[in-house]
């Protein structure tokens, strides 16, 4: 046998080794990249140990301790609270790092109790010199005021927190449960009232949300964030009269209050009015604000289209660094639009299939359908088990999963895809009628409903949209746009009604 041949025979017999990263992998390289304060990196490699093994506590820790080092106090908190709550209520550091986050946000109540339950559980632990440090600070900051002033406030600011988090991941219902409260509570907190208006705005109720707007400046005239939501709400239903009339008005207002400066740079931010936003966001930056991501992101926007391309790239690294999951939201993308949908953006996707309220997990299950990532997100929901979903929504999940190859039919998703025929990408807005689907869904659901012409269900459940949110339209326009009859419409329509009543 030649050597060529042998050679050739050894290398059949070769063993190909393939390398599958593990949790622990990708912890490793993350504590690297943390310890050289590479935060960006290290937070990309933690959240992929997490969703490789999302039940181990030391890489939840991890990723916590890593959002308190940027400044994400409130998420950092959450990650520690199910730790204690889910994973290991043994891990008692997680106490001393909760007193340290609540410290940083000043709810000092909550930061003395867990700052003194880390002492009384391991009185001998790696954090006991710091934590009695910490305890020192709360008690001089304590004595400088009255203790009932120095506690007043910290059940609001944490139910307001909540409300805000829960209104930027577009858990709406739940929203108005947390601001409905707070205004029971502290019936003259008008920030509540505001955030109450602009989640009933997106739940598609815009009857219900001015209502709210016109209490709030009945009993507090010039409240510039009513005013600003009023102006974000005659935009998106193309008001253009009240839109002028508004921007008229707030382009005349100068305030000297940085929240206000803030409020008003986002506002025009949003209704692309550009050069106005860029005034007050620009303005903000060189006094030295440093807002969260939100503030960088419509700075980067106002700065792009207003002809400021260098800040605006610059800014936009500061957006990536605290929000790794923006790539490709960068207002000079020439695929922009593929982006702008809740369909591809992970992170709303996953908070909504956590929601509490079964619609809006059956709208997340719709999402990740037409999402152009829908195989990797299936495999982490799949992989993660869910025990919030019913058997309704694991059905639909097995519907969504098997191509829709296997199974018969699934009306709820087959309407749901006519409407997206028609509004998609799904924004703020757009994502009240799906909701408004899925709410008549789980009725049906439960009364057995016989009805089952996709497109006259579509067709209705879009009329009745628009009624919510006082917009014109003839039954008669939707029933030639979705190719069906008047009489169909109106008996759809009629059973929308009926359901919804």
């Amino acid at each position: 046998m030649s050597k060529d041949s042998k050679a050739t025979k050894q290398k059949q017999q070769a063993k190909i080794l393939s390398f599958v990263p593990t949790a622990e992998y990708y912890f490793t390289k993350g504590v690297k990249a943390y310890n050289r304060r590479d935060f960006h990196k290290a937070k990309k490699y933690f959240l992929r140990a997490l969703q490789l093994e999302p039940g181990e506590p030391m890489i939840t820790c991890q990723l916590a301790v890593l959002y308190t080092e940027i400044g994400e106090y409130q998420q950092s908190n959450r990650l520690l609270h199910s730790i204690l709550d889910d994973l290991d209520e043994e891990l008692f550091e997680c106490h001393y790092f909760l007193a340290n986050n609540y410290a940083h946000l000043g709810l000092f109540k909550d930061a003395h109790h867990h700052a003194k339950l880390y002492l009384e559980l391991e009185p001998y632990g790696e954090f006991t010199e710091d934590t009695e440090d910490l305890l020192q600070l709360l008690t001089l900051e304590a004595d400088e005021i009255e203790d009932d002033d120095f506690y007043e406030h910290d059940d609001l600011i944490v139910q307001q927190e909540h409300a805000r988090s829960l209104l930027e991941s577009g858990h709406f219902p739940k929203a108005i449960e947390v601001l409905n409260s707070i205004i029971e509570n502290y019936p003259e907190y008008w920030s509540a009232y505001n955030n109450l208006a602009l989640a009933y705005f997106y739940l598609g109720e815009p009857i219900k949300a001015f209502e709210i707007l016109n209490d709030v400046q009945e009993k507090n005239p010039g409240n510039l964030h009513a005013m600003c939501n009023r102006l974000v709400f005659a935009y998106y239903q193309q008001d253009s009269d009240e839109v002028n009339k508004l921007k008229a008005v707030l382009e005349k207002i100068k305030p000297l209050s940085i929240d206000h400066q803030y409020k008003l740079g986002t506002t025009f931010a949003l209704v692309k009015e550009y050069d106005l936003a860029y005034t007050w966001l620009r303005k903000l930056q060189k006094q030295g604000y440093e807002g969260e991501g939100a503030y960088y992101y419509w700075l980067a926007y106002s700065a792009y289209f207003t002809g400021h391309e260098q800040i605006a790239h610059q800014v936009w690294n500061k957006v990536l660094e605290i929000n790794p999951e923006k790539e490709g939201f960068e207002p000079w993308s020439e695929d922009k639009e593929k982006y702008t949908g809740f369909e591809e953006h992970i992170p709303s996707i996953m908070k909504k299939l956590d929601s509490e309220y079964v619609e809006e997990r059956l709208f997340a299950i719709f999402l990740i359908s037409v999402s152009q990532q829908r195989d990797e997100i299936l495999a982490t929901v799949l992989q993660k088990n869910n025990k919030k979903f019913s058997s309704l929504e694991r059905e639909y999940l097995s519907f969504i999963k098997s191509s829709n190859d296997d199974v018969v039919d699934f009306p709820a998703h087959e309407t749901a895809e006519v409407l997206y025929k028609y509004h998609h990408p799904i924004g703020s807005v757009e994502s009240g009628m799906y909701l408004l689907w899925f709410t008549i869904c789980l009725k049906m659901n439960q009364d057995d409903f016989t009805l089952k012409n996709k497109q006259g269900w579509a067709a209705a459940v879009e009329y009745s949209w628009y009624q919510l949110r006082e917009e014109k339209i003839t039954q008669s326009a939707l029933a030639n746009k979705y190719g069906i009859s008047t009489s169909t419409i109106q008996k759809y329509v009629k059973a929308v009604k009926k359901i919804l009543d």
